[in-house]
């Protein structure tokens, strides 16, 4: 298998475990950058992530523009990938989600940080991106075109994460197994820090350089890609793993 057939199925996996981990229900999408191509990435035609296959995977620029025709609908917010992949050149894969758990730190003051180390390389600093400080208040809070894509991609910044207001987030990552693994336990860091903030008391997340030695690691080694195998198998697509 050449490495473009690779990624479109290493796609495909992305979409169901994500789907099966409850980071993506009916909405929400995630991207792969062209292995061979940095001027243009991967994502699936407009269809729920726990049903995506390979044929549903169509090839975009980064303005969101299909590369060859495409009769099938696309996702209205594709803009949001282009625009971090043109504004990030170390980004090889990326997420839009919904995932509740986040929500609340969305439209609160109280800013979500990372307190289990499983989140400590996505940054201590997490900003919220309100689409009516640029587009005003009488947008859907979609992401309809690169214009707003790009604005996104400017609070995300040199980041990891992103939080949209009243919406959900946008995480990128070096590789998609590490993009993978991020965003399945950024819904579990906020269930804990949630809890915790009901318990009262000092809150105590992670020093600065317990973040810094997590970003250190090496997001395909052996133990940081035993998530991504066990997932696959649970998701159903254990098959796709080795085709």
């Amino acid at each position: 298998m050449n490495v473009v057939q690779r990624a479109r199925q290493d796609l495909v996996i992305a979409n169901r475990i994500l789907a099966h981990m409850r980071v993506l229900d009916a909405y929400g999408h995630v991207s792969i950058r062209h292995p061979l191509d940095p001027a243009r990435h991967f994502l699936s035609r407009s269809t729920g992530p726990a049903i995506v296959e390979v044929g549903d995977i169509v090839e975009f620029t980064h303005d969101g523009a299909p590369v060859t025709p495409e009769p099938r609908p696309l996702y209205l917010e594709r803009f949001i990938h282009g625009a971090v992949y043109t504004a990030r050149p170390d980004v090889h894969a990326v997420l839009h989600a919904h995932a509740e758990d986040v929500l609340p730190f969305t439209i609160s003051s109280v800013p979500f940080r990372p307190v289990l180390q499983n989140v400590g390389d996505m940054g201590a600093t997490i900003p919220v991106w309100d689409i009516a400080d640029r587009f005003g208040p009488d947008t859907d809070l979609l992401v309809r075109n690169i214009e707003q894509g790009r604005d996104l991609a400017g609070a995300l910044g040199q980041g990891r994460v992103a939080l949209m207001r009243s919406h959900g987030f946008v995480s990128a990552g070096r590789t998609l197994n590490d993009l993978v693994r991020l965003s399945v336990y950024i819904p579990r860091n906020a269930r804990v820090l949630m809890a915790a903030m009901r318990l009262g008391g000092e809150l105590k997340g992670l020093h600065p350089g317990e973040m810094a030695a997590r970003l250190a690691i090496d997001p395909e080694s052996p133990a940081m890609r035993r998530g991504w195998e066990l997932w696959a198998r649970e998701a159903g697509c254990a098959h796709l793993l080795d085709d």
